[in-house]
């Protein structure tokens, strides 16, 4: 007799773009994967199907509404995934298309986004047109519990959540998820396609396995 895997919320963050590739931070703009960001999509969708192989069961799949997350759940064989727009990635206002050495250099500071926030440049000093301030930290971790709140009936229930979006709020789900401070998140590295496991454990809420890459 075989049981069913223990209920996991499983994160996968989107491929490659040129924009990860460059450390340019990528928040509102739709940047599109890149070939090899396709293929670590499909890797990453060979993964997920042997996970479903050994019997997980995805109740709950969720996407960031970016082109870039709806993709790569599109190329790892998710295209029904359901647009949650608490997914998107961290709204970065002026440092949008910038590079942390790029804020760094004009702030005069060794500038780090989950210590100083988004705020620290000034918006005219943007890269692109950006219509709004960004968002706090505190802002990202309110929509993550969002989140959470809605995949837990889901895992309650025995099966699991599947969800895709990007590096920063993955990683803060990952904190809101573990009761630990967001700030947290800045110790929580996360490759493109990479594939996380958030589950539980003798009644607390644990990190099973982070960062595990899709083999492209």
């Amino acid at each position: 007799m075989t049981t069913s895997p223990d209920p996991q919320l499983v994160l996968v963050r989107h491929g490659e773009t040129a924009w990860s590739l460059s450390g340019q931070h990528t928040g509102t703009s739709d940047i599109p994967l890149t070939p090899h960001g396709e293929e670590q999509a499909r890797a990453a969708g060979v993964l997920l199907a042997s996970r479903v192989a050994a019997g997980q069961h995805f109740r709950t799949v969720l996407t960031s509404p970016r082109a870039r997350a709806r993709r790569t759940a599109e190329l790892a064989g998710f295209g029904d995934a359901v647009v949650d727009e608490n997914l998107a990635e961290w709204d970065y206002g002026p440092v949008e298309g910038r590079t942390s050495a790029q804020v760094s250099a004009e702030t005069g500071t060794d500038w780090e986004i989950f210590r100083d926030g988004v705020h620290a440049v000034g918006p005219e000093h943007a890269a692109v047109p950006h219509p709004t301030a960004g968002e706090t930290l505190d802002d990202v971790a309110a929509r993550t519990a969002r989140v959470v709140e809605r995949v837990l009936p889901a895992l309650e229930d025995g099966a699991s959540a599947l969800v895709f979006a990007h590096g920063h709020v993955l990683r803060v789900l990952a904190t809101t998820w573990l009761g630990l401070p967001a700030t947290t998140g800045a110790l929580l590295e996360l490759g493109t396609a990479s594939v996380s496991m958030l589950g539980f454990g003798h009644g607390i809420r644990t990190l099973e396995g982070w960062n595990q890459p899709s083999g492209a």
